[in-house]
């Protein structure tokens, strides 16, 4: 594969996801435990530096779509994008099963596939045995038939094809265009400043946020990197790489616009293991976790904070065996993680990605409650009064079908 264009975007990825890894070790940034301090213990904080990430992307890729740097139409088809999170065909079952399943995996194992990578990086030996599994996981559901056998051919019947109503895109833009009659590029512009300029202003509006150094450092910072690489794949130099790679039989897999997720990395690297190491699988998202794992290590050696850890029983490896294989599953089938969705897939302005967001902070939130009431109440809970009352404390259902009390 003869593509010096592409070897230098992979280059501009793995040191743009090196600061990143850097970052996100030296910050403690977790979507995992942000839900965990927002359900526990009523700390918001590191919920809202994943908001400010959000918002940051969202703010510069508009940017960058208002001055064409960026032609995030490219995001509608399967054929320009990877993932294409603006696909016509609203996968809605998909989302939320797939970011329930994540959400449960990312709980168990105690951090998402970005944090198992830098964790890694720390030295915690745990996160690969998740990445392996997790690895498993996304193969089974990319490279074989096994997404379609087990999910894929019951949840697309309930696909909403938005092309029926004259929709192109589930994009926000399109659907709110669609719906006043205005202009799709203009009106998505307009909703991209409005969502992250409110945000941003809600979230720098508190005190002890704005006090946070760390933070506001990791928020910017992964907003930036994610839009750093949209302007790579969705920019001219992304463009340029799709028209050269149609003269050439080597075309790298998973070509087209796209920027940070890690679910797929694991499943690009035991194919490239597998094809003995076929250069056409040395993918972005492959190179971009990369760059996370390389950041994380460099942080951890220079700050001295480097640790092995390993499990502490036998029951903590299975979690950690199970952990990685559901967010493998789930995070391929919800098409992104807490940030190939989160981030990624929702500084598109997509709606599917909003969706996929939310069922994941639900899975993981649920979880996470079921799990302290079997911790405790013990031996007195089972499976089904930890859902009831967990649902009860979430005003899911009456707190009257309760069956434990609250804690």
């Amino acid at each position: 594969m003869e593509l010096e264009i592409y070897q230098n975007l992979l280059l501009m990825v793995l040191l743009t996801t090196f600061v990143m890894g850097w970052v996100v070790n030296k910050t403690d940034f977790c979507t995992m435990g942000a839900v965990s301090d927002w359900i526990n213990m009523g700390s918001t904080l590191r919920l809202r530096s994943w908001m400010l990430a959000i918002c940051s992307a969202i703010f510069i890729t508009t940017i960058l779509n208002y001055f064409d740097l960026v032609d995030m139409s490219m995001t509608n088809s399967g054929e320009t994008a990877r993932p294409p999170y603006n696909s016509p065909i609203f996968a809605w079952s998909a989302y939320l099963l797939g970011g329930f399943i994540f959400g449960i995996g990312m709980t168990i194992g105690s951090g998402c596939g970005n944090k198992t990578l830098v964790r890694i990086g720390g030295g915690n030996l745990k996160s690969i045995v998740i990445l392996f599994t997790m690895s498993i996981g996304a193969y089974l559901m990319i490279f074989t038939d096994f997404g379609y056998d087990v999910f894929l051919q019951w949840t697309s019947v309930s696909d909403v094809d938005l092309t029926e109503f004259d929709i192109n895109s589930q994009n926000l833009g399109a659907i709110g265009s669609s719906i006043l009659t205005t202009d799709t590029y203009n009106t998505t512009i307009i909703i991209g400043f409005i969502v992250s300029i409110v945000g941003l202003w809600y979230l720098f509006s508190a005190q002890d946020f704005r006090s946070d150094k760390h933070v506001i450092l990791s928020g910017i910072v992964i907003g930036i990197c994610v839009s750093i690489v949209w302007y790579l794949t969705a920019g001219s130099m992304g463009q340029e790489l799709l028209e050269e790679a149609e003269m050439i039989d080597d075309i790298p897999y998973g070509l087209g616009a796209q920027s940070l997720t890690f679910t797929s990395p694991p499943a690009h690297l035991i194919q490239l293991i597998d094809t003995g190491f076929d250069s056409v699988y040395l993918t972005i998202p492959l190179v971009a976790g990369t760059g996370i794992l390389l950041g994380s290590l460099a942080y951890s050696i220079i700050s001295k904070s480097f640790r092995i850890e390993w499990f502490s029983s036998l029951a903590d490896f299975i979690n950690h065996t199970v952990s990685g294989f559901l967010m493998g599953v789930g995070g391929v089938l919800a098409m992104g993680c807490t940030v190939g969705q989160g981030i990624t897939g929702v500084s598109t302005l997509s709606l599917g990605s909003f969706l996929a967001l939310g069922s994941i902070i639900f899975g993981s939130s649920l979880t996470m409650k079921i799990r302290y009431y079997q911790l405790v109440y013990e031996d007195d809970a089972n499976i089904f009064t930890a859902i009831m009352a967990s649902l009860a404390d979430m005003k899911l259902i009456p707190n009257k079908w309760r069956f434990l009390d609250r804690v």
